[in-house]
């Protein structure tokens, strides 16, 4: 299953975020939030993760690139399980990090999910936007 759509719901005052409906089945086993690029949160199914953590198990720690990646993608991370209503709890230290107020954009990308603050996705969109319309396919070799 990809997630994917564009979802605005609300966290509650207690940092929890209801999970939109379509992606509760897929996440109830379990579920890893970290630090995203750009300031996002990365909501991770718990086997998906582990996946990508083997593969940055396997790059050697003497890369740089590599080091880092592990600190933020380990450092930030929180392993969690949605609660019956399909609320997931954000910590204060990951809500500050993607700037997370009540507002917030949940986006699926494929294997996972983002949480955005609503200003920072509409700046980042469009953005991407003109770049996506300015992609153009290659011709052949």
């Amino acid at each position: 299953m990809f997630f994917m759509g564009t979802y605005t719901p609300k966290l509650d005052d207690k940092g929890r975020l209801f999970l939109p409906a379509k992606f509760r089945e897929r996440l109830s086993e379990g579920v890893v939030v970290t630090q995203g690029q750009e300031n996002c949160l990365v909501v991770w199914p718990e086997d998906v993760f582990m996946e990508e953590a083997k593969r940055a198990q396997q790059t050697p720690l003497t890369n740089r690139g590599a080091r880092d990646y592990a600190r933020v993608l380990f450092g930030g991370a929180e392993q969690g399980t949605p609660d019956k209503q399909g609320r997931i709890g954000i910590s204060p230290l990951l809500r500050s990090y993607a700037g997370l107020d009540k507002d917030v954009v949940v986006i699926g990308v494929m294997d996972r999910i983002e949480i955005w603050d609503p200003q920072k996705w509409a700046d980042y969109s469009s953005g991407a936007q003109a770049k996506f319309a300015e992609l153009d396919e290659q011709p052949p070799s």
